[in-house]
């Protein structure tokens, strides 16, 4: 590829999955029936909101730290996110003993902001999207000092998001295809790699809201794009702009990126919620969407795996909307 190359040796995803199975949950994968049956596929789900947090987001920074030097611990670290990472971040803090401040945009599911205050962080409101909150966050580097941390372009963060992609493969080694939901690109940068690096022949997919198609728009454009506007409500899908080096992996790693609008989303939350009994949050819903909606283009039989990425879902945002 025409970008810089940065694919990851086994042998950093390997050490990445000793230290977070120290800490973090090997979350289920778990076998669809109703989805199997619709899709003509052999679907399972990978239930990350059963990791603790809530959410996947947890794996990276307790990679993260790891690296940390003793004097960029001893600073404190500081993050921006839209609730994930910042729960994340909180709690891989507390476990290292690092002093911990994280920039969330001020329409974060109230949930999540609590849940961060919870594991001590010291919580600060700025903005309206994530890129908003960066800024701030970037601002009280500065001018306190911290070690920042970034929730997706970070090679550390991206190893650490990768795990999941070790337990899919290593639940399920004939699987075909795996579904991620895509924010910023961490969480699918570290699947791809890891699970590539594995069995090259699995086909990895991305999904992203048509309200907010940061990667896809940066993939065809041949480099990372900022888009002038985001239209999307689902705070783990509502970026504007990618990470250089998840739009890197992606170009080398991903087969293909589809999208949806924000109310199809919304529509497999509820119908996962009522039809698997399970709760996940907007961006979880994704690869689920994208399945329901025949976007997942595979052989009959294929064994795929959706990944449900977390479950920190606000309520409010389903009020209103149609069940079906």
């Amino acid at each position: 590829m025409s970008h810089k190359e940065i694919p990851l040796a086994p042998s950093v995803f390997a050490q990445a999955r000793r230290r977070v199975s120290a800490h973090a949950y090997h979350t289920p994968l778990l076998t669809s029936r109703l989805l199997s049956e619709a899709s003509g596929y052999d679907v399972r789900l990978k239930a990350e909101m059963f990791q603790k947090t809530g959410s996947y987001k947890i794996r990276g920074p307790l990679n993260k730290f790891a690296e940390l030097t003793p004097e960029e611990r001893q600073r404190g670290v500081i993050c921006s996110s839209a609730g994930n990472h910042a729960q994340g971040v909180a709690l891989a803090a507390k476990i290292y003993g690092i002093r911990a401040v994280v920039v969330m945009a001020t329409n974060a599911t109230p949930s999540k902001i609590e849940a961060t205050k919870g594991y001590g962080a010291e919580v600060v409101l700025h903005g309206m999207i994530w890129d908003e909150a960066n800024e701030k966050a970037k601002q009280l580097v500065a001018e306190r000092g911290l070690t920042y941390i970034h929730p997706f372009d970070d090679l550390d963060l991206i190893a650490g998001q990768g795990t999941l992609g070790l337990e899919v493969y290593e639940d399920f080694p004939d699987v075909d295809v795996i579904v991620v939901p895509i924010g910023g690109g961490g969480l699918i940068s570290g699947v791809s790699m890891a699970v590539k690096g594995l069995k090259p022949s699995v086909r990895i997919i991305g999904v992203e809201s048509s309200g907010a198609p940061g990667m896809l728009e940066s993939v065809r454009a041949g480099h990372v794009v900022t888009l002038p506007e985001v239209d999307c409500i689902i705070d783990g899908l509502r970026v504007k702009r990618v990470g250089e080096n998840n739009f890197s992996v992606v170009r080398q790693f991903v087969d293909e990126i589809v999208t949806l609008p924000d109310e199809e989303i919304f529509d497999a939350v509820r119908w996962t919620m009522g039809h698997c009994k399970l709760v996940v949050e907007g961006a979880a819903a994704a690869p689920v969407a994208a399945l329901r909606k025949g976007l997942i283009k595979a052989p009959a039989g294929s064994k795929v795996v959706c990944v449900l990425s977390g479950g920190n879902i606000n309520l409010d945002q389903l009020k209103g909307l149609r069940w079906n």
